[in-house]
């Protein structure tokens, strides 16, 4: 399996909530031709938590019709209640999305008989392929590789993982324990500096949102690793540990990241759902700073 870095889409809005469609071209568009290997719309980055089931489907059904197989798509389908991530799974199955990524229900936390049984109960309701999303910092447990070994017994349909973590000993035994009895299957990592590090442990790349600003970037750094070009491997490394100061500007980074590609000149607002806030004059500065550092054009 060759690697990949997927971009967990950000959502453009207007300043009245509505989605901007025409915004959300524009960053697809720029995201091809940052020769991205996939695009992931509704994920976290996408604030699928904060937009209704009818925007979502309007947004599915816009990408999916427009992206039109340039590139790979990945629709978040996740909802708390068991019953509204089944129909939303398969309306993104039915409207033509390569596969779903599913986090599993967050807030409460969760045993691992709860959880196994969520999927199991989504799995069996549809013919999607699924990528289960493990980001405990956000539901308050983990997806444990024992876990997600039993889940993968059962569905066949489950056919990767994207593991939100910063420790890489956790994706590490991930890839240890399933890739043995199920080689094809997907463990991609959630953060775009353990893009190389997951790749050279046996895993299939990264989901990260620092793609949105820069995606070529990120598939420069995929043709290294494709390539074997350790030279390269490294200087880019270089680049997205750089890159990774954008996270620390503000907390949530989504507002950062949408300002950085609203200055880069990608025709977009920065509004996002409330209660996000958008960015402030001196995280502004710091963008700019940021940016000029390592040499991001500023056109606007």
């Amino acid at each position: 399996m060759k690697a990949r870095f997927l971009t967990p889409a950000i959502t453009a809005f207007k300043e009245d909530g509505q989605l901007d469609m025409k915004a959300n071209q524009q960053v697809y568009d720029h995201l091809i031709r940052g020769g991205i290997d996939g695009i992931v719309i509704l994920g976290s980055t996408g604030e699928f938590f904060n937009i209704s089931k009818d925007q979502q489907k309007e947004l599915m059904d816009m990408a999916i019709s427009y992206i039109n197989h340039r590139t790979k798509v990945y629709v978040g389908t996740s909802f708390l209640s068991v019953e509204e991530t089944i129909e939303m799974t398969n309306y993104a199955h039915r409207a033509g999305a390569d596969a779903v990524m599913i986090i599993s229900p967050y807030y409460f936390s969760l045993t691992e008989e709860s959880i196994e049984a969520y999927y199991n109960e989504v799995a069996a309701a549809t013919k999607a392929q699924i990528y289960l999303y493990n980001y405990p910092a956000r539901t308050g447990y983990d997806l444990s590789p024992e876990l997600t070994l039993r889940l993968l017994k059962k569905n066949r349909n489950i056919i990767g993982y994207k593991d939100t973590v910063t420790e890489m000993a956790h994706t590490r035994e991930l890839i240890g324990l399933l890739l043995t009895e199920f080689p094809k299957f997907d463990i991609l990592s959630g953060f775009d500096e353990n893009f190389i590090h997951n790749v050279l442990s046996g895993g299939g790349g990264c989901i990260g949102g620092l793609s949105n600003l820069v995606p070529e970037v990120f598939s420069n750094m995929v043709k290294a690793v494709n390539e074997k070009n350790y030279e390269k491997m490294a200087a880019s490394q270089k680049k997205v540990d750089q890159l990774m100061q954008f996270y620390a500007i503000g907390t949530p980074f989504i507002p950062i990241i949408k300002k950085a590609m609203m200055l880069r000149g990608i025709n977009m607002e920065d509004y996002c759902t409330k209660p996000f806030l958008r960015a402030d004059e001196k995280q502004i500065v710091k963008i700019k700073a940021l940016m000029n550092a390592l040499n991001i054009e500023i056109v606007v």
